[in-house]
């Protein structure tokens, strides 16, 4: 029921994703007679594959009676709006009834029925949200987090969203050992504020992620880091700021063209070209932003999402969970509380020699 183009785009990129994709489920949930209404706008042929889909189990409506809306405060909107689109079916994901939830509706009430409903992975202090954004080299996405759930961070918790964000990297996106960077104002260690400047040396010594130390800005789309984590105030500055200049990017390269007639006959000639760079940058086929840190595939969609946007964000939670995406942050963020563990104790060791000794 959320979203910019809720709930037709919503209702349709589910459609597509339960006839489209192999072995999958699509529980669609709001408002039952809403939803149920967007079918019958369909084609007669889209109409009868629905109709099938709900009677052999691919498709099954299930009633939510209350939205929580954009502008709503995300925790009063889940706590005080019990049976919102959003709860009822973060539950089914609790109840183990779904394998991974999608949504492009409130984002903060997203995290907050996540955080309230499901929990935390153990030893995670913040769930973070992850962007995928495109670089120069097409096979080779970046992932980017925190996006804009925590805007004050704590170091540790940078080296966390780190942990989480190598295992969703190897996991999802076919990383075989990514490669973490911090984002800073410089390459060098001693550059930055007291955030980046304090996470740094925790980041170094963690043995579960390959840190290849400082990236900037102007480093994020070269296609040579894999994951860059900052803290959530940042994340989103920087996603928002891509966003606008792709945007401006199209709109002063279409005044260009169209001011001048043989600009526009040279344009036609560069068609594909155009077609093919639009493909590399669509955010659609990105499939929206995993929350990380709590045990279950929780994607993230843009608010103004359209049906294809939906149907790669049902993907990408699929292929999360197929390759048990809860599991490998588990099983990573638990090796590094160990390697933390050991660390402290090795320095109690220390510090009791040194004293007996004295």
């Amino acid at each position: 029921m959320g979203g910019d183009n809720a709930p037709g785009a919503i209702v349709r990129g589910g459609v597509d994703a339960a006839l489209g994709l192999e072995d999958v489920k699509v529980f669609l949930v709001g408002r039952k007679d809403t939803i149920e209404a967007e079918f019958v706008k369909y084609p007669p042929a889209l109409f009868q594959q629905v109709q099938a889909a709900i009677a052999d189990g691919r498709i099954e409506v299930v009633h939510a009676p209350d939205v929580a809306e954009m502008d709503d405060a995300p925790a009063k909107a889940v706590r005080a709006k019990r049976d919102c689109s959003i709860n009822v079916a973060m539950r089914l994901v609790k109840a183990g009834k779904a394998d991974c939830f999608v949504s492009a509706g409130n984002s903060g009430a997203v995290s907050a029925s996540a955080m309230f409903t499901l929990g935390r992975i153990r030893g995670v202090d913040r769930p973070a949200i992850a962007t995928v954004l495109p670089t120069r080299l097409p096979r080779r996405p970046l992932l980017l987090l925190d996006a804009g759930a925590n805007m004050d961070c704590h170091p540790e918790w940078l080296v966390q969203f780190a942990v989480m964000g190598s295992a969703y990297s190897h996991a999802v996106l076919n990383r075989t050992t990514p490669l973490v960077g911090l984002l800073s104002i410089g390459t060098e260690d001693c550059k930055g504020n007291d955030l980046t400047k304090s996470a740094f040396p925790m980041l170094k010594r963690v043995d579960t992620i390959d840190f290849r130390g400082n990236v900037e800005g102007h480093d994020l789309f070269q296609g040579q880091t894999d994951v860059v984590v900052c803290d959530g105030f940042v994340g989103n500055v920087v996603l928002k700021t891509t966003e606008s200049v792709c945007h401006a990017m199209g709109y002063w390269m279409k005044r260009e063209f169209r001011g001048n007639f043989w600009r526009t006959l040279g344009s036609l000639l560069l068609l594909g070209a155009f077609k093919a760079i639009k493909r590399q940058v669509d955010p659609e086929i990105y499939g929206g932003a995993p929350l990380l840190g709590v045990p279950g595939a929780v994607v993230i969609a843009h608010g103004s999402s359209s049906a294809k946007a939906i149907y790669h964000a049902i993907k990408a939670g699929v292929t999360g969970a197929k390759n048990d995406m809860t599991g490998e942050i588990s099983r990573r963020i638990a090796d590094y509380e160990l390697q933390k563990k050991t660390e402290e104790e090795q320095k109690q060791a220390e510090a009791a020699a040194a004293e007996a000794l004295a």
